[in-house]
């Protein structure tokens, strides 16, 4: 069966995003550098991307059309399949690769299904609400959380209210910058 790795930014106060829906806490890219090698050699273990409506947005404005220093970066996301959970967008589009496909309906139904198929495990990326419901139906086996040192005081957290979950500490890493990676499989 594949698994569902969720990988999340957050402040050290639990915020996923500041009052504005904002991530530019996370500071420069050039910042990610250390996560963003680990994450080009992760990207082997896993074959479709999902995403909510809005970090869909954020990134289809950004990846496709990257001339950056993440150019490699760009090109394994932008070759990955993606799946797009939302009954608000028209329609989903991923510039000239043309492999992102929308999913309308119960995201929680669609999601089991698709673990159950053959294939390289599965990653989230931001998707709040889209997190908080696969959390709770207990559909997410690792769970992945660099944290940046910065208290924003308010904002959009992680968890929202939910019942207890317990976590198994996998891996604990400090980058030189100050961001500190958490890597937790889910116990079911």
């Amino acid at each position: 069966m594949r698994k569902l790795i969720v990988q999340e930014w957050l402040s050290a106060d639990g915020y996923a995003a500041d009052e504005n829906g904002s991530t530019d806490f996370f500071g420069p890219s050039e910042e990610f550098e250390q996560a963003d090698k680990e994450l080009l050699a992760a990207m082997d273990s896993f074959d479709t991307i999902l995403l909510g409506a809005n970090t869909y947005k954020l990134f289809v404005d950004f990846w496709p059309t990257t001339k950056s220093e993440k150019e490699i970066m760009a090109n394994r996301i932008n070759q990955t399949p993606k799946m797009v959970f939302s009954n608000s967008l028209d329609k989903v589009e991923w510039g000239k690769w043309n492999n992102a496909k929308q999913q309308k309906g119960d995201a929680v139904e669609a999601i089991k299904k698709l673990k159950q198929e053959p294939g390289k495990d599965l990653i989230l990326w931001g998707s709040l609400s889209l997190f908080q419901s696969l959390l709770a139906a207990g559909q997410i086996d690792v769970l992945e959380i660099r944290t940046v040192p910065i208290i924003l005081g308010k904002g959009m957290r992680l968890f929202g209210e939910s019942d207890q979950i317990k976590l198994l500490n996998e891996e604990t890493k400090k980058y030189t910058n100050g961001i500190s990676l958490n890597r937790y499989t889910i116990k079911k």
